[in-house]
Protein backbone atom coordinates (compact mmCIF):
# COMPACT_ATOMS: atom_id res chain seq x y z
CA UNK A 1 0.00 0.00 0.00
CA UNK A 2 1.21 3.48 -1.02
CA UNK A 3 2.33 5.83 1.99
CA UNK A 4 -0.20 8.37 0.33
CA UNK A 5 -3.24 5.61 -0.07
CA UNK A 6 -6.74 7.34 1.05
CA UNK A 7 -6.77 6.80 5.28
CA UNK A 8 -9.85 3.96 6.06
CA UNK A 9 -10.25 5.60 8.93
CA UNK A 10 -10.81 9.34 9.25
CA UNK A 11 -9.58 10.60 12.41
CA UNK A 12 -12.21 11.97 14.88
CA UNK A 13 -12.40 15.49 16.50
CA UNK A 14 -10.42 14.24 19.81
CA UNK A 15 -7.72 12.99 17.61
CA UNK A 16 -7.15 16.40 15.70
CA UNK A 17 -7.15 18.77 18.78
CA UNK A 18 -3.42 19.49 19.92
CA UNK A 19 -3.89 20.92 22.56
CA UNK A 20 -0.73 22.90 23.15
CA UNK A 21 -1.28 24.46 19.86
CA UNK A 22 -4.22 26.43 22.28
CA UNK A 23 -1.37 27.66 24.19
CA UNK A 24 0.60 28.77 21.28
CA UNK A 25 -2.17 30.42 20.25
CA UNK A 26 -1.86 32.37 23.40
CA UNK A 27 1.65 33.29 23.64
CA UNK A 28 1.49 34.69 19.97
CA UNK A 29 -1.19 37.26 20.47
CA UNK A 30 0.46 38.22 23.86
CA UNK A 31 3.23 39.05 21.65
CA UNK A 32 1.20 40.83 19.79
CA UNK A 33 -0.35 42.93 22.41
CA UNK A 34 3.17 43.98 23.77
CA UNK A 35 4.56 45.03 20.81
CA UNK A 36 1.93 47.42 20.28
CA UNK A 37 1.12 48.28 23.82
CA UNK A 38 4.81 48.93 24.96
CA UNK A 39 5.95 51.18 22.07
CA UNK A 40 9.58 52.39 22.24
CA UNK A 41 9.78 50.37 25.66
CA UNK A 42 10.36 47.73 23.56
CA UNK A 43 12.62 47.10 20.77
CA UNK A 44 12.38 43.38 19.76
CA UNK A 45 10.06 42.13 16.58
CA UNK A 46 7.54 40.93 19.08
CA UNK A 47 5.03 41.45 16.77
CA UNK A 48 5.93 40.23 13.92
CA UNK A 49 6.95 36.88 15.62
CA UNK A 50 3.68 36.73 16.82
CA UNK A 51 1.73 37.17 13.69
CA UNK A 52 4.35 34.86 11.47
CA UNK A 53 3.70 32.11 14.46
CA UNK A 54 -0.47 32.37 13.66
CA UNK A 55 0.67 32.34 9.71
CA UNK A 56 2.59 29.09 10.30
CA UNK A 57 -0.05 27.78 12.48
CA UNK A 58 -2.39 28.38 9.47
CA UNK A 59 -0.48 27.06 7.09
CA UNK A 60 -0.11 24.00 9.32
CA UNK A 61 -3.64 23.62 10.39
CA UNK A 62 -5.48 24.21 7.34
CA UNK A 63 -2.98 21.72 5.11
CA UNK A 64 -3.73 19.09 7.78
CA UNK A 65 -7.54 19.63 7.65
CA UNK A 66 -7.64 19.40 3.74
CA UNK A 67 -5.76 16.52 3.63
CA UNK A 68 -7.64 14.67 6.01
CA UNK A 69 -10.80 16.08 3.87
CA UNK A 70 -9.43 14.58 0.67
CA UNK A 71 -9.06 11.28 2.11
CA UNK A 72 -12.24 11.30 3.18
CA UNK A 73 -13.64 12.24 -0.37
CA UNK A 74 -11.48 9.37 -2.02
CA UNK A 75 -12.92 6.53 0.53
CA UNK A 76 -16.43 7.59 0.20
CA UNK A 77 -15.91 8.09 -3.96
CA UNK A 78 -17.35 11.46 -3.84
CA UNK A 79 -16.14 14.79 -5.66
CA UNK A 80 -13.66 16.89 -3.67
CA UNK A 81 -16.20 19.68 -4.21
CA UNK A 82 -18.32 18.45 -1.05
CA UNK A 83 -15.09 19.01 0.66
CA UNK A 84 -14.57 22.62 -1.00
CA UNK A 85 -18.15 23.64 -0.03
CA UNK A 86 -17.67 22.48 3.66
CA UNK A 87 -14.45 24.19 4.20
CA UNK A 88 -15.59 27.55 3.10
CA UNK A 89 -18.64 27.26 4.71
CA UNK A 90 -16.86 26.61 8.43
CA UNK A 91 -14.06 28.90 7.35
CA UNK A 92 -16.40 31.76 7.21
CA UNK A 93 -18.63 31.09 10.30
CA UNK A 94 -15.39 30.96 12.26
CA UNK A 95 -14.45 34.03 10.92
CA UNK A 96 -16.51 36.44 9.47
CA UNK A 97 -19.41 37.26 12.07
CA UNK A 98 -17.19 39.09 14.90
CA UNK A 99 -15.08 40.67 12.25
CA UNK A 100 -18.07 42.15 10.06
CA UNK A 101 -19.49 43.17 13.18
CA UNK A 102 -17.23 44.74 14.40
CA UNK A 103 -16.35 46.67 11.21
CA UNK A 104 -19.86 47.69 11.05
CA UNK A 105 -19.88 48.43 14.40
CA UNK A 106 -16.77 51.24 13.81
CA UNK A 107 -18.01 52.67 10.92
CA UNK A 108 -21.50 53.69 12.37
CA UNK A 109 -20.15 54.90 15.25
CA UNK A 110 -17.89 57.33 13.26
CA UNK A 111 -14.33 55.13 13.80
CA UNK A 112 -12.64 57.07 10.88
CA UNK A 113 -10.56 54.44 9.42
CA UNK A 114 -13.14 51.74 9.32
CA UNK A 115 -15.99 54.66 7.83
CA UNK A 116 -13.72 56.21 5.10
CA UNK A 117 -12.28 52.94 4.01
CA UNK A 118 -15.23 50.57 4.76
CA UNK A 119 -15.42 48.93 1.40
CA UNK A 120 -11.37 48.03 1.54
CA UNK A 121 -12.35 46.11 4.83
CA UNK A 122 -15.42 44.83 4.16
CA UNK A 123 -13.72 42.80 0.95
CA UNK A 124 -10.80 41.59 2.91
CA UNK A 125 -8.17 43.99 0.67
CA UNK A 126 -7.00 46.36 3.25
CA UNK A 127 -3.23 45.47 2.41
CA UNK A 128 -3.69 46.04 -0.73
CA UNK A 129 -4.82 49.93 0.53
CA UNK A 130 -1.47 50.16 2.80
CA UNK A 131 0.72 48.99 -0.35
CA UNK A 132 -0.95 51.54 -2.55
CA UNK A 133 -0.89 54.52 0.19
CA UNK A 134 2.21 53.63 1.46
CA UNK A 135 0.87 54.20 5.13
CA UNK A 136 -1.28 52.32 7.78
CA UNK A 137 -4.83 52.38 9.57
CA UNK A 138 -3.86 53.70 12.92
CA UNK A 139 -6.23 51.39 15.55
CA UNK A 140 -7.03 49.01 12.98
CA UNK A 141 -3.07 48.19 11.07
CA UNK A 142 -3.18 44.97 12.45
CA UNK A 143 -5.83 43.82 10.20
CA UNK A 144 -3.76 43.75 7.75
CA UNK A 145 -2.89 40.22 8.39
CA UNK A 146 -6.35 38.54 8.27
CA UNK A 147 -6.43 39.84 4.93
CA UNK A 148 -3.48 37.61 4.08
CA UNK A 149 -4.95 34.76 5.88
CA UNK A 150 -8.07 35.56 3.95
CA UNK A 151 -6.32 35.73 1.06
CA UNK A 152 -4.40 32.45 1.16
CA UNK A 153 -7.43 30.65 2.25
CA UNK A 154 -9.15 31.93 -1.53
CA UNK A 155 -6.60 29.54 -3.36
CA UNK A 156 -4.44 27.58 -0.96
CA UNK A 157 -7.55 24.88 -0.71
CA UNK A 158 -7.65 23.79 -4.60
CA UNK A 159 -3.98 23.18 -4.24
CA UNK A 160 -4.73 20.58 -2.17
CA UNK A 161 -7.91 18.83 -2.99
CA UNK A 162 -7.22 18.90 -6.56
CA UNK A 163 -3.68 17.48 -7.04
CA UNK A 164 -2.25 14.52 -6.61
CA UNK A 165 -1.24 14.48 -2.95
CA UNK A 166 2.44 13.25 -4.05
CA UNK A 167 2.30 16.52 -5.84
CA UNK A 168 1.75 18.40 -2.73
CA UNK A 169 5.87 18.46 -1.12
CA UNK A 170 6.80 20.34 -4.50
CA UNK A 171 3.84 22.71 -4.40
CA UNK A 172 4.56 24.15 -0.53
CA UNK A 173 8.25 24.02 -1.57
CA UNK A 174 7.59 26.28 -4.60
CA UNK A 175 5.45 28.46 -2.51
CA UNK A 176 8.11 28.72 -0.06
CA UNK A 177 10.87 29.71 -2.63
CA UNK A 178 8.01 32.17 -4.46
CA UNK A 179 7.86 33.67 -1.22
CA UNK A 180 11.27 34.28 -0.88
CA UNK A 181 12.20 34.90 -4.63
CA UNK A 182 9.56 37.61 -4.42
CA UNK A 183 11.35 39.35 -1.51
CA UNK A 184 14.56 39.41 -2.82
CA UNK A 185 13.18 41.12 -6.05
CA UNK A 186 11.12 43.66 -4.24
CA UNK A 187 14.18 44.53 -1.71
CA UNK A 188 16.58 44.51 -5.13
CA UNK A 189 14.31 46.97 -7.04
CA UNK A 190 13.42 49.23 -4.44
CA UNK A 191 10.13 48.37 -3.42
CA UNK A 192 9.00 50.51 -0.32
CA UNK A 193 9.19 48.05 2.73
CA UNK A 194 5.15 47.70 3.26
CA UNK A 195 5.01 45.55 0.11
CA UNK A 196 7.09 42.90 1.15
CA UNK A 197 5.46 43.03 4.95
CA UNK A 198 1.49 43.23 4.06
CA UNK A 199 1.41 41.70 0.73
CA UNK A 200 0.11 37.77 0.72
CA UNK A 201 2.56 36.06 -1.31
CA UNK A 202 5.47 37.51 0.18
CA UNK A 203 4.11 35.61 3.48
CA UNK A 204 3.90 32.24 1.88
CA UNK A 205 7.10 30.70 2.42
CA UNK A 206 4.99 30.43 6.64
CA UNK A 207 2.30 28.86 5.63
CA UNK A 208 4.10 26.83 2.90
CA UNK A 209 6.33 25.81 6.09
CA UNK A 210 3.09 25.18 7.96
CA UNK A 211 1.74 22.71 5.04
CA UNK A 212 5.63 20.86 5.21
CA UNK A 213 4.74 19.98 8.71
CA UNK A 214 1.33 19.09 8.23
CA UNK A 215 2.61 16.70 5.44
CA UNK A 216 5.50 15.23 7.23
CA UNK A 217 3.16 14.60 10.60
CA UNK A 218 0.13 12.82 7.96
CA UNK A 219 2.02 10.72 5.20
CA UNK A 220 5.30 10.74 7.75
CA UNK A 221 4.82 10.53 11.09
CA UNK A 222 8.46 8.40 12.15
CA UNK A 223 10.59 11.47 10.10
CA UNK A 224 8.44 13.89 11.68
CA UNK A 225 8.68 12.79 15.12
CA UNK A 226 12.19 12.80 14.57
CA UNK A 227 12.70 15.92 13.17
CA UNK A 228 10.39 17.90 15.32
CA UNK A 229 11.60 16.10 18.40
CA UNK A 230 14.88 16.72 18.45
CA UNK A 231 15.51 19.53 20.27
CA UNK A 232 19.01 20.19 18.61
CA UNK A 233 17.36 21.77 15.13
CA UNK A 234 14.88 23.80 17.88
CA UNK A 235 17.56 24.99 19.43
CA UNK A 236 19.58 25.20 15.48
CA UNK A 237 15.95 27.45 14.30
CA UNK A 238 16.63 29.63 17.28
CA UNK A 239 20.34 30.51 16.44
CA UNK A 240 19.85 31.22 12.86
CA UNK A 241 16.39 33.31 14.35
CA UNK A 242 18.76 34.65 16.59
CA UNK A 243 21.60 36.24 14.57
CA UNK A 244 19.03 37.72 11.55
CA UNK A 245 17.61 40.15 14.99
CA UNK A 246 21.04 40.52 15.77
CA UNK A 247 21.97 41.45 11.85
CA UNK A 248 18.92 43.62 11.81
CA UNK A 249 19.32 45.73 14.36
CA UNK A 250 23.15 46.05 13.75
CA UNK A 251 22.70 47.15 10.33
CA UNK A 252 23.54 50.85 9.62
CA UNK A 253 20.42 51.06 7.47
CA UNK A 254 17.24 50.24 9.03
CA UNK A 255 15.82 48.62 5.94
CA UNK A 256 17.96 46.05 5.04
CA UNK A 257 18.31 42.24 3.63
CA UNK A 258 18.00 40.79 6.99
CA UNK A 259 14.59 42.90 7.29
CA UNK A 260 13.38 42.80 4.39
CA UNK A 261 14.45 39.01 3.01
CA UNK A 262 15.68 37.17 5.29
CA UNK A 263 13.42 37.82 9.01
CA UNK A 264 9.94 36.32 7.65
CA UNK A 265 11.53 33.07 6.46
CA UNK A 266 14.12 32.36 9.58
CA UNK A 267 11.07 33.77 12.00
CA UNK A 268 8.48 30.89 10.23
CA UNK A 269 11.74 28.56 10.45
CA UNK A 270 11.82 28.80 14.06
CA UNK A 271 8.15 28.81 13.86
CA UNK A 272 8.21 25.44 12.55
CA UNK A 273 9.63 23.57 15.25
CA UNK A 274 7.99 25.61 17.96
CA UNK A 275 4.73 23.81 16.51
CA UNK A 276 5.87 20.82 15.65
CA UNK A 277 7.36 20.28 18.85
CA UNK A 278 4.08 21.52 20.38
CA UNK A 279 2.32 18.42 18.42
CA UNK A 280 4.66 15.79 19.53
CA UNK A 281 4.15 17.71 23.45
CA UNK A 282 6.56 19.84 25.43
CA UNK A 283 7.93 18.36 28.93
CA UNK A 284 8.25 20.63 32.05
CA UNK A 285 7.51 24.10 32.85
CA UNK A 286 6.57 24.70 29.33
CA UNK A 287 4.17 21.91 29.12
CA UNK A 288 2.59 23.44 32.24
CA UNK A 289 2.24 26.89 30.82
CA UNK A 290 1.04 25.57 26.95
CA UNK A 291 -1.24 23.33 28.64
CA UNK A 292 -2.49 25.47 31.90
CA UNK A 293 -6.76 25.88 31.39
CA UNK A 294 -5.85 29.96 31.59
CA UNK A 295 -3.54 29.37 28.34
CA UNK A 296 -6.16 27.32 26.53
CA UNK A 297 -9.03 29.61 27.48
CA UNK A 298 -7.47 32.77 26.28
CA UNK A 299 -5.81 30.54 23.41
CA UNK A 300 -9.27 29.51 22.36
CA UNK A 301 -10.34 33.09 22.45
CA UNK A 302 -7.19 34.19 20.84
CA UNK A 303 -9.25 35.90 17.29
CA UNK A 304 -11.04 38.21 19.69
CA UNK A 305 -8.22 39.29 21.65
CA UNK A 306 -6.76 39.46 18.18
CA UNK A 307 -9.40 42.19 16.83
CA UNK A 308 -10.45 43.86 19.54
CA UNK A 309 -6.58 44.77 21.52
CA UNK A 310 -5.80 47.72 19.67
CA UNK A 311 -9.03 49.01 19.87
CA UNK A 312 -8.68 49.12 23.62
CA UNK A 313 -5.51 50.72 23.66
CA UNK A 314 -2.51 51.63 21.01
CA UNK A 315 1.00 53.21 22.27
CA UNK A 316 0.85 55.05 18.73
CA UNK A 317 -2.24 55.79 17.51
CA UNK A 318 -4.99 55.87 20.92
CA UNK A 319 -5.14 59.51 21.85
CA UNK A 320 -4.62 60.63 25.72
CA UNK A 321 -8.64 61.25 25.79
CA UNK A 322 -9.68 57.85 25.23
CA UNK A 323 -12.04 56.01 27.08
CA UNK A 324 -9.41 53.41 28.36
CA UNK A 325 -6.63 55.91 28.74
CA UNK A 326 -8.58 57.87 31.03
CA UNK A 327 -9.39 54.91 33.04
CA UNK A 328 -5.72 54.32 33.40
CA UNK A 329 -5.52 57.56 34.47
CA UNK A 330 -8.01 57.10 37.12
CA UNK A 331 -6.04 54.05 38.15
CA UNK A 332 -2.92 55.96 38.79
CA UNK A 333 -4.71 59.30 40.48
CA UNK A 334 -6.05 56.57 43.18
CA UNK A 335 -2.67 55.01 43.59
CA UNK A 336 0.20 57.69 42.43
CA UNK A 337 2.73 55.40 44.36
CA UNK A 338 3.04 53.35 41.24
CA UNK A 339 4.40 56.11 39.48
CA UNK A 340 7.87 56.06 38.31
CA UNK A 341 8.39 52.69 40.10
CA UNK A 342 8.75 50.66 37.05
CA UNK A 343 5.73 48.32 38.28
CA UNK A 344 3.10 50.99 36.48
CA UNK A 345 4.25 49.22 33.31
CA UNK A 346 3.55 45.69 34.00
CA UNK A 347 0.24 46.96 35.61
CA UNK A 348 -0.54 49.16 32.70
CA UNK A 349 -0.17 46.19 30.47
CA UNK A 350 -2.36 43.48 33.00
CA UNK A 351 -4.67 46.57 32.90
CA UNK A 352 -5.32 46.55 29.20
CA UNK A 353 -5.04 42.53 29.28
CA UNK A 354 -7.69 42.69 31.04
CA UNK A 355 -10.24 44.69 29.52
CA UNK A 356 -9.18 43.11 26.01
CA UNK A 357 -9.87 39.64 28.03
CA UNK A 358 -12.83 40.87 28.55
CA UNK A 359 -14.47 42.07 24.96
CA UNK A 360 -12.89 38.91 23.70
CA UNK A 361 -14.69 36.76 26.43
CA UNK A 362 -18.23 38.77 25.85
CA UNK A 363 -17.85 37.94 21.49
CA UNK A 364 -17.16 34.36 21.92
CA UNK A 365 -19.75 33.52 24.12
CA UNK A 366 -22.55 36.14 22.56
CA UNK A 367 -21.23 35.65 18.91
CA UNK A 368 -18.31 33.48 17.96
CA UNK A 369 -19.05 29.82 20.15
CA UNK A 370 -22.83 29.72 18.82
CA UNK A 371 -22.26 30.35 15.60
CA UNK A 372 -18.99 28.21 15.75
CA UNK A 373 -20.95 25.28 16.55
CA UNK A 374 -23.13 25.65 13.73
CA UNK A 375 -20.14 23.87 11.74
CA UNK A 376 -21.01 20.36 12.91
CA UNK A 377 -23.44 20.60 10.40
CA UNK A 378 -20.97 21.14 7.42
CA UNK A 379 -18.80 18.13 8.21
CA UNK A 380 -16.19 16.92 6.38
Amino acid sequence: MSLLTPATEIPSKEKLYLIQLDGLRFLAVTLVMLDHWLGEKNSLPLGYFGVNLFFVLSGFLITRILIHSKQADDRLQRTHGHSLRQFFIRRSLRIFPIYYLTIIILALIGFQAARENFVWFMTYTQNFWIIIHQTWFGALDHLWSLAVEEQYYIFFPFLVLFLPLRRLPVVLASLVGLAFLLRVYLFVTGAPWMVQFVFMPACLDAFGLGGVLAFLMVFRREQFNKLVGNTGFLLASLAFYALNVYLMSTTSSLRNVYTDVFDRFFTSLFCFFIIGKSVVGYGGLAKWVLEHPVSNYLGRISYGLYLFHNLVFNYYHTPPDFITVRAWNRVLREMPFLVDTGADTTLKFLFFYGITVLLATVSWYVVEKPLNALKDRFSY
